[in-house]
């Protein structure tokens, strides 16, 4: 690498960054938003007032099932909008990624999480309904993949086609991220649950900590994680706002999270429920302007 090279090639980067922050802080909410058709989970702190290890995993399980909530809707709201061009390859990315995201969720908690609390708790039994539950959409999640990577070229989407195979699994999979919320909240009442104040509490709390860190940035770092960030609402809007700080990190790294590692598929976030601030926006595809609908009213 040259000195000119090695000198711009930081400045080139950021001005990407800086075009893409703005595409992304675009506008203001409108109805519909990313909250339907699969209605977001209220977390079991708000619901208890529990601080306990297991209500707190359960919350944070929670914040991360309602950003794939959003991440879900704003694909099913926007699918059948999305133009020919560019926009289709960014959105099949956007739509790529979601699945990443969740399919590395699921294993992620079948290799690590789920072994950890059985040990935790010495009661093999305790996610027997959660492995039927994610056995129940995991057919359907592979079509979603396998039909957008078969793709030959991104024209060939065809948004009904999408809707058709999202509509095949969306009551099994929305079951279970809401009933894999009560299951883990409910293990605070289990027979042997750490005690509070105890070196096990200590241990096990942790246990979910370190998990949770590590269960989205595994997925990558490039896509996952900004697609994350993307779809959590850190407005006033959802539970008063409590969550505006979640998950907790120097504002420096969640802005380079979102803005930097965002950079890479800088297009594909334009279809994000929120924008780089956290704050609910307005579906890309459904601005005036934008979608195959609105280009036509013009």
């Amino acid at each position: 690498m040259n000195l000119v090279t090695a000198l711009f090639t930081p400045l080139l980067h950021l001005l990407v960054v800086l075009a893409s922050a703005s595409s992304i802080m675009a506008s203001s909410p409108a109805s519909p938003w990313a909250d339907t058709p699969l209605s977001l989970i209220h977390t079991p702190q708000l619901a208890s007032g529990k601080t306990d290890i297991f209500t707190t995993g359960a919350t944070h399980m929670c914040l991360l099932h309602n950003a794939i909530f959003r991440g879900y809707n704003s694909i099913a709201l926007q699918a059948a909008h999305v133009d020919d061009g560019q926009d289709k390859a960014d959105f099949i990315g956007y739509c790529l990624t979601w699945f990443k995201l969740v399919k590395s969720h699921h294993d992620d908690e079948e290799d690590n999480l789920f072994p950890k609390i059985q040990a935790l708790l010495k009661d093999d039994t305790v996610w027997e309904e959660t492995h039927k539950e994610h056995a129940s959409f995991l057919d359907g999640l592979t079509e979603f993949h396998d039909y957008l990577a078969s793709l030959v070229s991104p024209l060939d989407f065809d948004g009904a086609v999408l809707l058709e195979i999202m509509a095949s699994f969306e009551k099994p999979f929305a079951n279970h991220f809401r009933n894999e919320i009560t299951t883990i909240a409910a293990l605070a009442d289990h027979p042997n649950a750490p005690r509070a104040d105890t070196p096990e509490e200590a241990e096990a709390a942790a246990m979910f900590k370190a998990w949770g860190k590590a269960t989205v940035s595994k997925a990558g770092m490039l896509d996952a994680v900004p697609f994350f960030l993307l779809n959590h609402d850190r407005s006033s809007g959802f539970e008063d706002g409590r969550w505006s700080a979640w998950p907790p990190m120097p504002a420096p790294i969640r802005w380079g999270l979102v803005n930097l590692a965002g950079a890479w598929n800088s297009g594909w976030w334009q279809f994000a429920s929120c924008d780089s601030a956290g704050q609910p926006q307005t579906l890309y595809a459904l601005r005036p302007g934008v979608g195959k609908e609105t280009k036509q009213e013009l």
